[in-house]
């Protein structure tokens, strides 16, 4: 009965806070409007001001049956190739006929990191494009993307993924976000996400910014808007291979079953690592980076994770892990600069 009570309460909470998606005709993003039942593809237009302007791809499934919102976004890295095809991929197969509620998908908001190869940043203005939220009209480009995606994306949904993988320079194990808020019904829906999502290493975040004008990453601005929400990462070091593709295509797949927006029940994890800290091992040198372990690799306090040289072989600095834990991941290339990190270590929750 307990769980029924729950369960109810989970239920009644999700579709209390929805938006008015499910008594509109039309659903609009950017350029693109989308009616009962119907896919619409367009884009968010980002006014030129300081730089240039930028046009960000959007598709909109406006379900044949009323339910929640939920908003999918990948590309604020441009190449965290991964996660962006995977939405290409779910633009191409999901059929508004089948959905109940409404699907805001953005594939790839950092067009110019993309074209030109550039991991981590902007090259227009060099930020990170999951830094600058809730963002604002009269800033660069990326906090004028920021703003526009809070306003037409983070603001029109009721629930959200922010999907992610590892750049060019970072062998990364798949992983996901679960964001503590401190709202215990809210929390508790994010959690169900997190589950449905289905990756089996779960970082539990607890010190995001709590003030909804300085949100600072993009799902962190819907969480501290009310909205669950959650992160996931798959793909590492500019590849895209097959397993990460699917678990990102499939995640967002269990979600929308959780929710209720496509028939069938979610697989929900049932045994997951919790990560409770997440470690960075910094270079205290410039060289060349030599890893002498891999993604996903438990380490013990103290263990060599790898070492940096000069650019004539000298070991200059020895990395070794400061706490024990799983390796969530680790350079993937040999340059390395001082400060830059080495490598993540997540401490397993007890």
């Amino acid at each position: 009965m307990t769980r029924l009570i729950t369960a109810t309460v989970l239920l009644v909470f999700v579709f209390a806070g929805l938006t008015a998606a499910q008594d509109r005709a039309t659903f609009t993003v950017g350029t693109a409007t989308a009616a009962r039942g119907q896919k619409a593809t367009g884009t968010i237009e980002v006014p030129a001001g300081s730089d240039a302007a930028l046009s960000i791809p959007v598709a909109v499934f406006h379900g044949a049956k009323p339910g929640p919102v939920l908003a999918i976004v990948a590309g604020s890295h441009g190449t965290e190739y991964t996660s962006i095809i995977a939405l290409e991929r779910l633009i191409a197969t999901l059929n508004p006929a089948e959905i109940s509620g409404t699907v805001i998908i953005v594939p790839l908001i950092n067009i110019q990191s993309f074209e030109q190869k550039v991991p981590h940043l902007n090259p227009v203005d060099r930020k990170s494009m999951n830094r600058w939220y809730p963002g604002k009209l009269d800033g660069t480009q990326t906090d004028r993307a920021s703003f526009l995606i809070t306003k037409q994306v983070v603001d029109q949904c009721d629930h959200l993924i922010d999907l992610h993988g590892g750049d060019t320079d970072e062998s990364l194990r798949p992983y996901s976000y679960w964001t503590k808020t401190g709202n215990e019904k809210q929390d508790q829906i994010s959690r169900e996400m997190v589950l449905a999502f289905g990756l089996d290493t779960i970082i539990i975040s607890t010190d995001r910014p709590k003030d909804p004008q300085a949100s600072r990453y993009l799902e962190n601005t819907a969480s501290t808007r009310g909205k669950p929400s959650i992160t996931a990462e798959a793909g590492y070091a500019g590849t895209v291979e097959t397993d990460d593709l699917n678990a990102l295509i499939n995640g967002c797949l269990g979600v929308m079953r959780y929710l209720k927006m496509l028939p069938g029940a979610a697989p929900v994890i049932e045994h997951p690592v919790w990560i409770e800290k997440v470690v960075t091992i910094a270079s205290e040198q410039t060289g060349m980076f030599y890893p002498l372990v891999k993604r996903g690799t438990y380490v013990e306090q103290g263990m060599k994770v790898g070492y940096v040289t000069d650019y004539l072989g000298k070991v200059i600095f020895e990395a070794r892990a400061p706490v024990a834990g799983v390796v969530l991941y680790v350079c993937a290339v040999p340059s390395m600069t001082k400060g830059a990190t080495i490598a993540n270590v997540g401490v397993v929750a007890k």
